[in-house]
């Protein structure tokens, strides 16, 4: 015989789940609100975000310089300088070896789209002279027709140059500030707060602190092992500019995706017209087998020992910024979520009741 719904039970139940729905609706209501606002103040809050990333990787130096008496502002000025160098270095080191040898890249481009007609007009292809005049003309004039929306793109693409460059500048300026009154921050906003926000806010602040910087260690790590092992791949197969091609891969891999994706373009190109097709179907399986190492083992078990998450955490994170926000949204991903299980555990602490006094029934308590 079956039992009998208890009406009572049935309808407390369904209270229950209303009030439930009805809250987390507005939770999410309140999280688009915070991320339409965000979205509207991004031109703000973009060069505050790279300042805090570049900030994290410049603080242990400034912070050993200031525990051996350096003056906060000397320190920060220093840093910032010595930051600034390493950047025009790096952008030397890429741009000098590959101007150098522009000459032969260039030669090499050259032969390397003859070879390409030649074997195009012979079998299995058998592609004309005449054919391909053709589909250079019909490109032209598709060229032609589309001067328009190229017009539109190059304006926007110098706009983008110039808000990047913007950016650039916001974000070192607020890194030598960050730098110079960084420790001052946690004790004046506990002045500035009330009651047990004096503590909660504060707390929760420091360790988001210490959240993104192991993210941008665990970071810079991924991108050396990326650096290493491509760079070798290169040395090995002989591409010329290795380690042009090495610092570049480095630095590419604080972009997630398109970094990766650029780098590789780069030094297959190079190896293409360096060395020839068989080589650069070498070096770009190189990199294939190294980029999946790096999205699939080394970033995920790194991020994930760095910033407390799983590492199947980390791939969902990244596949879901990359989702809604493109290259931002992925590079930000890992962060966010570091940054949202920080709060999470804290508020998951003080929420917990604390754990039962032992008594003197309780075999734990008597002393062995």
């Amino acid at each position: 015989m079956s039992a009998r719904l208890s009406s009572r039970k049935t309808a407390a139940a369904l209270r229950t789940s209303a009030r439930v729905s009805a809250e987390l609706l507005l939770v999410l209501v309140m999280a688009a609100v915070a991320l339409w606002v965000l979205g509207r103040m991004w031109s703000v809050v973009w060069p505050l975000i790279v300042g805090l990333f570049l900030t994290t990787l410049t603080w242990p130096l400034t912070r050993f310089l200031r525990r051996h008496g350096w003056r906060p502002a000397l320190a920060a000025s220093v840093v910032t300088v010595l930051f600034l160098l390493v950047a025009v270095g790096v952008a030397a080191l890429i741009a000098v070896p590959v101007a150098s040898q522009s000459g032969e890249l260039t030669d090499g481009v050259v032969d390397g789209i003859a070879k390409l007609r030649e074997w195009a007009a012979g079998p299995p292809l058998n592609i004309g002279d005449d054919q391909i005049t053709k589909a250079l003309d019909s490109g032209v004039a598709r060229l032609q027709g589309s001067i328009g929306s190229i017009t539109s793109t190059v304006v926007t693409g110098v706009s983008t140059v110039f808000n990047g460059v913007v950016t650039a500048v916001l974000a070192l300026f607020l890194m030598f500030f960050f730098l110079k009154d960084g420790p001052r921050f946690l004790p004046w906003l506990t002045r500035q707060l009330p009651g047990r926000l004096a503590t909660d806010i504060p707390t929760v602040a420091a360790r988001s602190w210490d959240t993104l910087s192991a993210f941008v260690r665990s970071q810079a790590l991924v991108g050396l092992l990326d650096a290493v092992f491509i760079g070798l791949g290169l040395w090995i197969v002989g591409v010329p500019l290795v380690l042009p091609l090495a610092v570049l891969t480095f630095v590419s891999a604080f972009v997630p995706i398109v970094g990766a994706l650029f780098a590789g373009l780069v030094a297959v190109l190079i190896a293409l017209v360096s060395n020839g097709l068989t080589d650069a179907l070498i070096v770009l399986a190189i990199i294939i087998v190294v980029q999946q190492l790096e999205g699939n083992v080394f970033q995920p078990i790194i991020q994930s020992r760095g910033l407390g998450l799983h590492a199947a955490m980390v791939l969902v994170a990244v596949a879901l910024g990359g989702n809604l926000a493109g290259v931002v949204g992925s590079l930000l991903a890992v962060p966010v979520a570091a940054l949202i299980a920080v709060v999470w555990n804290y508020v998951r602490e003080q929420l917990s009741d604390p754990p039962p006094a032992p008594t003197a029934d309780d075999p734990a308590a008597v002393p062995s």
